[in-house]
């Protein structure tokens, strides 16, 4: 009896690649059909010889697309019409085929969406409609300042969006209790809340001093964010989710202090997970002494960047599991705008936090992690593509399996590049990793089995990417 894709042959056939999954890479073939991957084999010649399309992989890896769960990704406007379109075009040079966004303010997201969840899911889905190079989805900020979030968080989870993200800090930060009972009601309907810890009471004390002191430049931004006020904040979330026995998911970890309790309530059956950046893993609070305001203000990112020692914990994190995954913070600041404010002389605590990522995930955790022996191949697939696809409820993502949505990385692994914003294709003017020398780099990036980026060069329709509606989150 012969298969559907056996009588009307693949849509595409990729040959002779190393195929790489969480568990283990072998060379393989992998037929596509509808969108879909078909098959998985060690030679599918003879179905090549009917396919649509044969792309010879001899010598790349074959990777599962990367899915960045946390971006900052800002929504088309009036005067920048293309913004959203170009970042996720940018992440599919990257090799990520999947990215969730968040529609807290500064984003694009109106005043509407910052009082109601529901609103705001509305909005964002009307516009960013067919304006996506890759797949994308939402987790919707909860914000101190909206009418009854609480209430509208069932809604959210039957509307397909499962995760949401509270802020102990910043002028919309989220109550204690709020926090709490934001973790038990999602945890209840098969969600998942995401927490940026940082402790306001520690951060807006430290802040406060030091413009008392005249301390105002983009330097003084670290020293009033301590790893103190991280772990502290972060303990507090593990203490929430034990108590109501919900998943909490911890965004953007810096430093060993605020990990030491992630892992160690893992290790006590509390269901959490947490992520660190890029940034996290390469660069180091050394930065700030930078003494151009302008070029500090490029490191201005809340947790801010720390020690050596606490870069060498990230790693090690994600060597033992107690960090689950990778995702960037991508915030298309720019030197010209957003980062410009420093050299005026506003204080650092009105700079706009944050930096560019969404193209260089892959470059640097295979560059700084694979290449130089701190992760296995393997385990960079698991922390860049199947967990955060497994965590975060999307079934069809994060694996190269039969079944799967062909979200498919051709990866050259003997290439050698030099990072340079003049290179990347994001947004934003500046790139936190420039001049950096990196091995491996993206060929070719698929998403549900077509080609968007394709030897390097861009070939896919503004609108290929599609928003999914997830299943659970928190498993």
């Amino acid at each position: 009896m012969t298969t559907s894709i056996e009588r009307l042959g693949p849509d595409l056939v990729i040959l002779g690649g190393t195929v790489v999954t969480a568990g283990d890479s072998r060379r393989a073939d992998i037929a596509i059909r509808d969108g879909a991957i078909e098959a998985v084999e060690p030679d599918l010649g003879t179905l090549a010889a009917g396919a649509r399309e044969v792309v010879d992989a001899s010598g790349l890896l074959v990777l599962p697309g990367c899915v960045d769960v946390h971006t900052h990704t800002r929504v088309a406007s009036d005067a920048e019409p293309d913004r959203f379109y170009q970042d996720s075009l940018a992440a599919a040079f990257g090799g990520t085929t999947t990215f969730l966004a968040f529609n807290n303010p500064g984003t694009g997201s109106s005043p509407a969406a910052h009082r109601s969840i529901v609103a705001g899911i509305d909005e964002f889905r009307r516009v960013t409609s067919s304006d996506s190079a890759v797949d994308f989805a939402l987790s919707p900020a909860i914000l101190g300042g909206m009418d009854d979030p609480l209430a509208e968080l069932p809604a959210m989870v039957d509307a397909g969006v499962p995760t949401a993200k509270a802020f102990m800090v910043f002028d919309f930060r989220l109550a204690d209790r709020a926090i709490y009972d934001a973790m038990a009601i999602l945890g209840s309907r098969g969600g998942m809340l995401e927490i940026h810890c940082e402790d306001p009471v520690l951060i807006d004390s430290a802040v406060a001093s030091a413009l008392q002191h005249g301390d105002t430049s983009p330097r003084h931004h670290a020293a009033t964010r301590t790893t103190e006020a991280e772990a502290v904040a972060t303990h507090r979330a593990m203490a929430f989710a034990r108590a109501t026995g919900a998943p909490v998911h911890v965004v953007h970890l810096s430093c060993a202090a605020a990990l030491g309790f992630v892992a160690a309530a893992r290790a006590s059956g509390v269901r959490a997970t947490a992520e660190t950046c890029p940034h996290y893993l390469t660069l180091t609070d050394a930065r700030y002494e930078e003494p151009d305001p302008l070029e500090c203000a490029k490191s201005v990112i809340s947790p801010p960047l720390r020690p050596a020692a606490d870069v060498e914990a990230m790693w090690a994190g994600l060597a033992a599991g107690d960090l689950s995954l990778v995702a960037t913070d991508h915030v298309a600041d720019r030197v010209a705008v957003e980062k410009g404010e420093a050299a005026r002389g506003v204080s650092f605590d009105r700079i706009s936090n944050g930096a560019p990522g969404i193209e260089t995930l892959l470059s640097i955790v295979y560059g700084e992690g694979v290449a130089k022996g701190r992760i296995s191949l393997e385990r960079m697939v698991d922390v860049l593509a199947t967990t955060p696809a497994h965590r975060f409820g999307l079934a069809r993502k994060g694996a190269i399996e039969v079944g799967r949505d062909a979200d498919l990385v051709l990866f050259d692994p003997a290439a050698r590049r030099t990072i340079r914003a003049a290179d990347l294709h994001h947004t934003s003017d500046f790139t936190p990793y420039e001049g950096m020398t990196v091995e491996g780099a993206v060929r070719s990036t698929y998403v549900r089995g077509r080609a968007i980026v394709r030897d390097g060069h861009a070939v896919c329709d503004r609108g290929v990417g599609r928003f999914v509606e997830r299943g659970e989150a928190g498993r």
